[in-house]
């Protein structure tokens, strides 16, 4: 038997399909709730988007542990082969707004919250282990050149070009946006990555600094530049479609977790910086080791309630999981939570995608917009001595030397630290045909430029990483634009 339906106070709704009026064709009546209800709930359903990773997906799940690292870790969630803890994860293209199509050439987010029994832990990273800026005051403005243009409203290749030529910092990251993998072809054809350095610390106190892998056990799928434009115009939301059919279907994606882990005090004299979000750490010098596997197993039932609203914040730690000095992670630990705070209020986490589930929250936190949980009558100040909450007096991790003179400081200089030898070393890993399509990739991109002098600047990155690279790229460039203009 069907339900009644009911205004939002639960009172049953006579007529759903007419507006009350004052006679036949007469006005309509503002006493008619129903119809104002409605109407004025219309026009508040959609809330502010995201600024970057818009247009996401997500999907429910389990994460196992597989191995043990009880040496490296007290994270409790971590602390026995076999213990399985909830997980949400979300991905998202970065650029695009809520409506843009899936298959484009765009990092993809993958953001992924575990309800531990600490609480909650959020790892928020990407596809791609590194990113195109080291430090978040350039963050803005990075994604404003990305984003439409003020006049054009439209995405302009001098912009993102103009950005780019003055961030050398950039190329290794544009060398994996402009590679094969620069569109997958799914969400669980691509692998992800933590990007910024954390640490890890023992039971014993001992810490390390980590880096966190998922390898995808679907293998890498990729599209090249005309498939995604044919499936972007076909199906916009192809990544979505084929995340949730195959959900649907019990055909459950995952990925292999793999940790790599520096002690720290390594870090001061390794050869690249290890808290750079622009470098990666060979794996000949910190191997892969497996920690576990991480399986989506569940579709949302409300993708607004959980996919939109879902909230991610790399400062959601849990005891023996801790930040590093990695400035782009520092600028995050404030900025991500700060979204939120403004798109979905003070409460957000509140919400039930974002409330613990192992285990509950108890702080001193009352009132703003939207609270379902007041508190009672518990008092609202600590400490006291009504038997409220109290802390632990255990940090979550270890502490981190630091020394110095407060002000703007560029990073300290490690023997590797120019900006060109990783996209070097990156392309000279790709086979010819790898690297023939980044060549053309690149050269599409930069071969629209209008300006001459952005392109001027910008080629001379690609022969200081490999001047085979520079040389076959400048070519391309040249035998666009000398198209063009004849």
């Amino acid at each position: 038997m069907s339900k009644i339906l009911t205004t939002e106070s639960g009172a049953p709704v006579a007529d759903n399909q007419n507006s009350a009026q004052a006679g036949i064709g007469g006005p309509l009546l503002i006493q008619d709730q129903q119809l104002i209800e409605k109407l004025a709930r219309f026009n508040r359903e959609r809330i502010p988007e995201r600024i970057v990773h818009a247009r996401g997906s997500g999907a429910h799940g389990y994460f196992e542990v597989t191995d043990d690292v009880t040496p490296f870790t007290r994270a409790a969630f971590l602390n026995t082969v076999g213990k399985r803890t909830d997980v949400f994860l979300r991905f998202s293209t970065v650029a695009g707004n809520l409506g843009a199509a899936d298959a484009v050439r765009d990092p993809r987010g993958f953001a992924l919250k575990f309800y531990t029994e600490d609480g909650n832990y959020d790892l928020v990273g990407n596809n791609t282990p590194v990113f195109f800026i080291k430090d978040p005051i350039k963050f803005p403005d990075f994604i404003h050149s990305q984003k439409r243009d003020p006049f054009t409203g439209m995405g302009e290749a001098d912009n993102v070009w103009d950005y780019w030529s003055y961030s050398p910092e950039s190329l290794h990251q544009i060398t994996w946006l402009f590679g094969d993998r620069g569109i997958p072809a799914s969400y669980r054809h691509m692998n992800g990555y933590g990007s910024h350095t954390y640490q890890w610390v023992a039971e014993d106190g001992s810490a390390y600094w980590v880096k966190y892998h998922f390898k995808t056990n679907q293998g890498i799928r990729s599209l090249d530049a005309q498939q995604a434009a044919e499936l972007a115009g076909q199906d916009p939301d192809s990544h979505q479609r084929d995340l949730h059919q195959a959900i649907e279907r019990g055909i459950f994606p995952s990925w292999t977790v793999y940790v790599q882990l520096m002690p720290v005090n390594e870090a001061a004299d390794y050869r690249f910086n290890p808290f750079d979000l622009t470098k990666v750490w060979p794996h000949a010098d910190y191997p892969l080791q497996r920690v576990g596997r991480l399986v989506l197993n569940r579709n949302p039932e409300n993708v607004f309630a959980e996919v939109e609203q879902a909230a991610f914040s790399p400062n959601n730690f849990v005891p023996g999981i801790g930040p590093s000095p990695d400035k782009m992670l520092q600028g995050r630990l404030f900025a991500y939570a700060d979204a939120h705070r403004y798109r979905l209020g003070v409460n957000h986490t509140q919400l039930a995608i974002n409330a613990p589930k192992a285990t509950e929250a108890n702080n001193y936190g009352r009132d703003g917009y939207s609270a379902v949980n007041a508190g009672g009558r518990a008092k609202n100040y600590e400490p006291n001595s009504y038997d409220g909450p109290r802390q632990t007096d255990a940090a979550l991790a270890a502490p981190t030397a630091v020394a110095g003179w407060t002000g703007t400081h560029s990073a300290a200089q490690h023997a590797k630290d120019d900006d060109f030898f990783q996209a070097g070393e990156l392309f000279r890993l790709m086979s010819d045909a790898e690297q023939e399509r980044l060549i053309a990739n690149l050269a599409g991109s930069i071969g629209s430029v209008t300006r001459d002098d952005v392109v001027e600047r910008v080629l001379p990155f690609f022969h200081a990483a490999d001047a085979d690279y520079g040389k076959r790229l400048e070519a391309a460039v040249k035998a666009i634009r000398n198209n063009d203009e004849s």
